[in-house]
């Protein structure tokens, strides 16, 4: 059964989309089995992806809805290694109809038990807001990744996301749990990165992952190629960051599921 894994912030600009574009490349690199599913009406991660948006017969949009079920919208045979699930502006209008139908929080959840058995990892990415589109990520997640720059406003916007993960985990789902936070556009060159660096591993100790992500000038231009930086430049630092934090969460991963074991 897939780790649902939630990569979201409330915070633009923070590397959101490019943490689950990478992340789901360098998972793939490993072997894993991944399904990206982008939420986002922008379609940052699709185009991301190596897919026009603008070509999408079905998407998260017709799943949302139930015009469509999630095998008619997964696209397969990617160069990029794993599997998507695109968006475009559809979703736009998929946020307004959600209003209308029953257990709205729960339709990504629903459309997904189909195909979970399918993969190792489903990574969500979310718009830079908290709607129903995000609601229903976090309502079928079992975690949720948080990408944050080190930098002072980043602390308050954290304190905020949190405060929604532990609404959410009350009231719609117990599962979820903060899965990690990691530091991005990372340069240990600024004094206030190092600041930010140790207030966060001091107050959420080993939920901040190990990893960072460097700034980094392949990351940036990845996209405009419709690649992964580990499809454009394997030997960049962001790609060997982001193949670290894959390890990093697949050994993770497997600690939990023989912890669960166990205790069963």
């Amino acid at each position: 059964m897939a780790k649902i894994l939630t990569i979201t912030n409330q915070k633009g600009g923070v590397g959101k989309t490019t943490t689950c574009v990478n992340l789901a490349a360098s998972l793939a690199a490993t072997k894993k089995r991944v399904l990206l599913i982008d939420l986002d009406p922008q379609g940052n991660a699709t185009m991301g992806s190596g897919v026009d948006k603008h070509e999408l017969e079905t998407s998260a949009y017709e799943l949302l809805t139930g015009q469509a079920d999630a095998q008619e919208c997964v696209i397969k045979g990617l160069p990029v290694h794993y599997d998507v699930i695109g968006a475009n502006g559809d979703l736009t209008a998929a946020e307004v109809e959600l209003l209308q139908l029953p257990r709205r929080e729960f339709r990504l959840k629903m459309a997904l038990q189909n195909i979970a058995d399918q993969y190792d990892f489903i990574l969500l990415d979310n718009p830079p807001s908290l709607n129903l589109l995000t609601v229903n990520a976090l309502a079928a997640s079992a975690g949720v990744i948080i990408p944050m720059q080190c930098e002072y406003y980043a602390l308050e916007g954290i304190s905020a996301l949190i405060g929604t993960v532990e609404k959410i985990n009350k009231r719609l789902n117990p599962e979820l749990k903060i899965e990690g936070i990691l530091r991005t556009m990372f340069d240990p060159r600024m004094s206030l990165t190092k600041d930010v660096s140790s207030h966060l591993v001091d107050y959420f100790g080993d939920k901040v992952y190990r990893t960072v992500i460097p700034r980094n000038v392949r990351l940036a231009e990845a996209p405009s190629h419709g690649l992964p930086a580990l499809l454009y430049d394997k030997n960049s630092r962001g790609s060997l960051a982001y193949l670290a934090l894959a390890g990093e969460l697949s050994r993770k991963t497997e600690m939990d599921q023989r912890t669960a074991e166990l205790a069963d």
